[in-house]
């Protein structure tokens, strides 16, 4: 499911991404024309009110544009994901002992591993897991 939802939320940052660029090209394209309008005023005395109108909606939706960049690029900096540590359980299978350590790159389960620090047979993996932290036990009760 969480692959699905950072699919679709992909998706729609770029689908804002593109709006914010067309809304930029169009907002220029308004100001393009607002001063050309408004420098044919002074040649051939045209209307000034269109002049007015293109510039407004040029610098509006300038203003718009990087109001929503700067939105984004806020409220990106402030989701920082807090990863929770993958543990790896060692067990001796001849005396007992339990070591939980962090995972590293090449653990599995029933994996044999270093010496035990008791009777120096070979350790096993017996699980690897990712700790919870209370605050997320609270919010997802089993």
């Amino acid at each position: 499911m969480s692959g699905n939802q950072d699919q679709r939320t992909n998706r729609v940052s770029s689908f804002v991404l593109l709006v914010v660029f067309l809304t930029l090209a169009l907002s220029l394209v308004a100001l393009i024309f607002g001063a050309t309008v408004l420098a044919g005023y002074f040649n051939i005395g045209s209307d000034l009110t269109s002049a007015y109108i293109l510039l407004a909606l040029g610098i509006l939706g300038i203003a718009l544009s990087a109001y929503v960049v700067v939105e984004a690029r806020r409220r990106l900096l402030k989701l920082k994901v807090a990863v929770s540590p993958v543990m790896t359980t060692l067990e001796c299978r001849k005396c007992g002992v339990k070591n939980v350590r962090e995972f590293q790159r090449g653990d599995y389960i029933f994996k044999e591993t270093g010496p035990c620090q008791k009777c120096n047979d070979k350790m096993l993996i017996t699980a690897i897991y990712k700790e919870v932290k209370e605050k997320e036990k609270e919010r997802f009760p089993v």
